[in-house]
């Protein structure tokens, strides 16, 4: 800060800020030094907020930028994530950001949740992947961090192939040598912000939600990563901000006819 004080710091005539729910006030003020004589155009989801220091009030955030007279829009209709999933996302919206409205989408999405209750994940994930399979098109399995590699392990034992995403690999490449492509990824929870799959299939919404501070917002995330279906599978009871089932569930997706 003093330093950009004491020396003339090159400005931008805009900046553009994605994911800004995410940023620190000394972040926010490290980018209002460049943009100080020009305008910021500002993304965010306060929503999907997981950092320590992510804002649940975006005039905090626009003091922090140095534009406090910002006018604020809220968008709440988009179009990539079907109406039915964002239904059960936004059941977590009071206890998340009670100020916002709840999102709507231009595609319903009928019959794109379906819930699956097991005695076993590690014995039941193989043949529901292999179910969302049959379906064209990419297919993210999220779960808790400390479970990604268990769920890909599980997978892998019963026969579906999967490309596993972790914190020190994020790219899924390993040394580069035994690679092969797959249309499923596993991947753990805090890898899914900005990332989307036709398929989701979320593993144990519980174990996420415990397994960190702002669980819940890690939650949302994971839920509103589909583009096409979404299939929540647990052991373990919902999150009471789910209720006790996840409404509505449908039944297996139809099989692709054969061309």
């Amino acid at each position: 800060e003093v330093e950009g004080l004491l020396r003339r710091t090159d400005l931008f005539g805009h900046v553009i800020l994605d994911e800004a729910q995410d940023l620190s006030a000394m972040q926010l003020r490290a980018v209002a030094r460049r943009a100080h004589a020009g305008s910021v155009t500002v993304l965010g989801d306060i929503a999907q907020g997981t950092s320590p220091w992510s804002t649940t009030d975006w005039a905090i955030s626009l003091a922090s930028l140095g534009k406090p007279e910002a006018v604020v829009r809220v968008l709440t209709r988009g179009y990539r994530v079907p109406g039915e999933i964002l239904d059960v996302a936004n059941r977590l919206l009071p206890d998340l950001a009670p100020q916002l409205p709840p999102a709507t989408s231009v595609r319903p999405g009928r019959g794109s949740v379906s819930l699956r209750a097991v005695a076993d994940l590690g014995q039941a994930l193989p043949a529901i992947v292999s179910e969302v399979l049959e379906q064209p098109g990419s297919v993210g399995v999220i779960a808790a961090d400390a479970d990604a590699a268990l769920v890909a392990r599980a997978l892998a034992d019963g026969g579906v192939p999967a490309v596993a995403l972790s914190t020190t690999d994020p790219d899924g490449l390993g040394d580069g040598t035994d690679v092969e492509p797959s249309r499923v990824t596993v991947l753990p929870a805090s890898l899914a912000k900005g990332l989307e799959y036709d398929h989701v299939v979320l593993v144990e919404p519980a174990a996420i939600v415990l397994a960190e501070g702002r669980g819940l917002h890690r939650l949302y995330v994971a839920l509103t990563r589909a583009v096409t279906s979404l299939t929540v599978v647990h052991a373990q009871a919902l999150p009471a901000q789910l209720g006790s089932e996840v409404h509505p569930v449908s039944p297996p997706m139809p099989r692709a006819k054969p061309r």
